[in-house]
């Protein structure tokens, strides 16, 4: 299938989200207290207390108001045949359960036969309400993950100001890698081996200064370099055709204006809307500190990927033969509840102090030394700035 791109389509109505919100939060379809403790008992060994928050979160990648509310967006389509699902002993599986089982095997990084034999059902159930699970996040959650308006962008840009010192920069584009197995014996199977010789799908998403992906785009070979799938992305298409970043422009010390901009690492070419770091010897000081702040804001997107990698285990390890149809729908849904759990708990600071940047383990820096000579100039102006302000 063609590679799949971040939801384009505004936000559902604010009602209809506070309302489900709302819902959730009071634990309308929310795992009650008999629920969680049948559920307990069916993993005797793993939990030791049916109450404790911490265990719950622990399992789940998410807390219980989270949960309630994934639980309340995905109800009508994961319970289409109620009584389809069963554990071995012949019960039903209820909404939570089936939920639940949906993300232990997206979170855990656990086989169909580990998940299956943990929580008390046949490892094919557990492949089926997953993908059922799938399916419906994709259908319910678009909105979650979307470009934002100029009000978010405004509050965007105000916070890389404020905590990384640059003006007007709406977003840190990053790739990363899923590693694969494949059978060298697969037709096509060398478009998949990357620049280390692992077989990779390459996940390319724009992120905010919350670690919120606002642009993803997933599906292509790991063959692919960071510039390439750059040039093949809506994002660059918008952008270049002046359909995103057309905000407000800054007003640089010398009277000059550098419009809204994201900034990449040096596997990126350097264009009027993407700043890329100054990798030249000998460095002046302006542009040294230019580097310095660009540094600072991109481990954003570095402790993001790496959250992301470390919560979806499913997307961590070496997958045996995946089903590269189906792989770019999974790592959207897992882009999606990675932005749930950032807006469920948006009136939380968030911990970020314990999160490794390195998401990529043992990949080498790509370098692209593509430039476009505005860029070139609309850099120099904004370190000018920087050091003048």
């Amino acid at each position: 299938m063609a590679p799949l791109r971040g939801a384009k389509r505004r936000k559902k109505a604010a009602a209809e989200k506070k309302a489900a919100m709302a819902a959730a939060a009071a634990g309308q379809g929310a795992p009650g207290g008999d629920w969680w403790d049948g559920f307990c008992m069916r993993m005797a060994g793993t939990l030791s207390s049916a109450e404790d928050a911490h265990r719950f979160e622990s399992l789940f990648k998410m807390p219980r108001k989270t949960f309630n509310y994934v639980c309340s967006l995905v109800k009508d389509d994961m319970m289409v045949r109620a009584s389809s699902y069963t554990f071995i002993d012949g019960t039903v599986l209820s909404l939570e359960d089936r939920v639940a089982v949906a993300l232990r095997r997206l979170n855990s990084g656990g086989s169909l036969v580990t998940v299956g034999t943990s929580v008390g059902v046949n490892h094919s159930t557990v492949s089926l309400i997953t993908w059922r699970f799938v399916e419906a996040v994709e259908a319910r959650a678009g909105h979650h993950l979307r470009w934002p308006d100029s009000d978010e962008m405004a509050m965007i840009k105000s916070k890389f100001e404020k905590i990384h010192g640059l003006p007007n920069c709406c977003g840190v584009v990053d790739t990363t890698h899923i590693i694969m197995c494949l059978s060298s014996a697969e037709p096509n199977c060398k478009v998949w081996l990357d620049h280390e010789k692992n077989y990779s799908m390459v996940l390319q998403a724009v992120i905010d200064p919350d670690m919120r992906f606002t642009d993803i785009v997933t599906g292509w070979p790991g063959s692919m370099k960071e510039s390439s799938i750059l040039h093949s992305s809506g994002l660059f298409r918008l952008c270049e055709n002046g359909a995103r970043l057309n905000g407000s422009k800054l007003t640089v010390s010398d009277g000059s204006e550098v419009g809204e901009y994201v900034i990449g690492d040096a596997g990126y070419p350097l264009l009027p809307w993407l700043f890329t770091p100054y990798l030249d010897n000998d460095l002046s000081e302006l542009k040294v500190e230019f580097n310095k702040r660009h540094s600072a804001a991109r481990t954003v997107a570095l402790k993001a990927l790496a959250r992301f990698k470390d919560t979806w285990k499913f997307l961590q390890g070496e997958m045996w033969r995946p089903d590269k149809h189906k792989l770019p729908r999974i790592i959207h849904v897992c882009c999606l509840l990675h932005n749930i759990v950032i807006d469920m708990e948006e009136d939380a600071a968030m911990d970020d102090a314990h999160i490794s940047d390195d998401h990529d383990a043992n990949y080498s820096q790509q370098v692209c030394q593509l430039s476009d000579e505005k860029a070139v100039r609309m850099r120099d102006k904004l370190s000018e700035h920087l050091n003048s302000s």
